[in-house]
């Protein structure tokens, strides 16, 4: 039984190499570390001169796996809440408390 699914992993796997490949042409082996990154709950970091293809590989991806994408651009004066969002001081009940206020929608940053 255990066989079975490690097989049908296997080709799914294969599968979602090969989908990917159409879109990132000649790069296997970075398109196999970023699944597997993503199959043990890891995280990747690309980086590379412009137009390597970056950001399509992360698009093509997502498509794959059927997952949302969204891009940040990082400029020497991004800040963390810019990324996730931000604690606003709200009147509530005639006091004021902290509520997080999650950062803007995907769109935005695209």
């Amino acid at each position: 039984m255990e066989e079975m699914n490690l097989e049908l992993i296997r080709e799914k796997l294969a599968e979602c190499e090969y989908e990917i490949g159409k879109a990132i042409i000649g790069q296997k082996e970075i398109i196999r570390q970023v699944l597997i990154a993503i199959l043990t709950d890891g995280n990747v970091l690309l980086e590379g001169v412009p137009g390597l293809g970056k950001t399509q590989l992360v698009k093509a991806v997502s498509k794959v796996l059927e997952l949302s994408f969204s891009r940040i651009q990082f400029t020497p004066d991004l800040m963390p809440a810019d990324v996730t969002g931000t604690n606003l001081i709200v009147k509530e009940d005639n006091k004021n408390v902290f509520q997080f206020e999650r950062r803007l929608p995907q769109s935005h940053w695209l």
